[in-house]
């Protein structure tokens, strides 16, 4: 299989040493069987020094070359965490689609301007027809609404294409934006038909469940 992830930047920066390593091993076990690739975002540290640059007034285009930069420096713990299993990072999605190799796990950051992370998965997993793309965040799926704000949000365990591009533009399109998934990443599944699983990346087998079954979070799939 190959198997996109789409990684919570702030799933790597919240760990220790040990818990980097744990993240490692589990990818590196999935890397004996299968084609792994991982996108990393830029979690809280992007989003704090994002405002930060917002308060200086510059544009959205400035504050989303932060998040790029930083993410790229989360992918990087990861290699570090990998070590000899990654891959060499990657600059665009075609180098990413090159580096692949058994046994290795490519990482890469942000790629353009304007696109999340979840969006750069997305656009990999339909480039290199990825079997699965697990997006693993910090909450348990896709909700109807900001479960952190709204308690009365409904998670949903399944759901189709469409509906998560619906729920999905109710995301604001700003630089650092927290939500479960944006609306391009969105609309580059329903295009590809993607079979795609929104795991709480918290929970370290998810990210297994999340490729194989099993998961407890939001399945999103044309039937």
């Amino acid at each position: 299989m190959k198997i996109v992830y789409s990684l919570g930047g702030s799933l790597l920066a919240d760990q220790d040493r040990d818990g980097l390593l744990r993240y490692a091993n589990e990818l590196k076990e999935l890397a004996k069987e299968h084609r792994i690739y991982v996108v990393v975002g830029g979690g809280r540290y992007a989003r704090k020094y994002i405002e930060k640059a917002r308060d200086l007034k510059v544009s959205e285009a400035f504050c989303d070359m932060i998040g790029i930069n930083i993410s790229k420096v989360n992918a990087i713990l990861l290699m570090a965490a990998l070590g000899d299993d990654a891959a060499m990072l990657p600059e665009d999605y075609f180098e990413a689609a090159q580096t692949s190799a058994p046994g290795k796990v490519v990482v890469m950051g942000g790629v353009a301007l304007g696109q999340t992370t979840d969006a750069v998965s997305a656009l990999l997993a339909e480039l290199v027809k990825a079997d699965r793309l697990v997006i693993a965040t910090n909450v348990d799926g896709v909700f109807s609404a900001d479960p952190n704000v709204d308690p009365s949000a409904k998670k949903y365990d399944h759901m189709t294409p469409k509906k998560l591009v619906q729920i999905a533009m109710m995301t604001e399109m700003k630089a650092g934006s927290k939500s479960a998934i944006d609306p391009l990443a969105a609309k580059i599944i329903e295009r590809s038909s993607i079979p795609t699983a929104v795991v709480n990346g918290r929970e370290l087998e998810n990210l297994k469940r999340g490729a194989m079954g099993g998961h407890q979070g939001t399945e999103i799939r044309s039937k």
